[in-house]
């Protein structure tokens, strides 16, 4: 079921005056964004809020992978598809290689797409990254001939006073890869940068990566991504 974008803006406006109410919400910005052309947006994961809270950070409509569990009930599955949800079974493959043509689909009409690169819950530290849909990704991106950005979004729960509780989202400098094999090296790179914009801790777990060429390691001296830098800080 594809996005609607009256249900996508109406639940966005709620969400912004719902959650203005329970959080102070600060915004920072250490990269630029590209206005046009698809992008992946790869975000720290501590709570369900935290996908609100990325729709809320960043303007354009947003599309999020998510796990298929949260499918299981059709009402749910509905509401969750009208606002940009696409279903990914983190134990089939071949279903995965189903929700990652969707993916395809939607970077070819330029759209944005949410991956939790930790794949669940991690509070108070930075899981280990998984790269198999980054590294489809690229595969793509050697097809297509464009390079496509990955954008790497830390956030921060402080302290709760009174009913208020402050939470910083950090968006950071997009990174660039070549291809296929750099996907270790990019989710190596985009779990370090997590973990800097969200100041907290990595564990120490090796992240998972699946190469049908040869393997790239997080050891790679010369890691064939770029980054660009800039900074300013917005509120909600």
């Amino acid at each position: 079921m594809k996005r609607n974008p009256i249900v996508y803006s109406l639940t966005k406006k709620i969400a912004r005056l719902v959650f203005s109410f329970f959080y102070k919400i600060e915004i920072g910005m250490k990269g630029t964004l590209p206005e046009k052309g698809p992008a992946v947006i790869l975000p720290k994961h501590q709570y369900w809020t935290d996908i609100p809270l990325v729709g809320l950070a960043f303007h354009p409509p947003l599309y999020f992978v998510a796990k298929k569990e949260l499918f299981r009930f059709p009402l749910i599955r509905q509401c969750i598809s009208l606002g940009g949800g696409i279903p990914v079974d983190r134990e089939k493959s071949i279903r995965t290689l189903d929700s990652f043509k969707k993916l395809v689909t939607l970077l070819k009409a330029n759209e944005k797409i949410v991956i939790f690169p930790e794949g669940t819950y991690f509070r108070d530290i930075v899981g280990a990254g998984k790269s198999r849909l980054l590294q489809m990704i690229l595969k793509y991106q050697e097809e297509l001939k464009q390079k496509i950005p990955f954008i790497p979004v830390g956030i921060r729960y402080g302290e709760r006073k009174g009913w208020r509780r402050r939470v910083e989202i950090c968006i950071g400098s997009p990174l660039f890869a070549e291809g296929e094999s750099d996907a270790a090296a990019l989710t190596e790179k985009a779990m370090e940068e997590i973990s800097c914009l969200s100041r907290l801790p990595r564990c120490h777990a090796k992240f998972e990566i699946r190469s049908t060429k040869h393997e790239t390691n997080s050891n790679d001296q010369n890691p064939k991504f770029k980054t660009t830098s800039s900074e300013n800080v917005s509120s909600i």
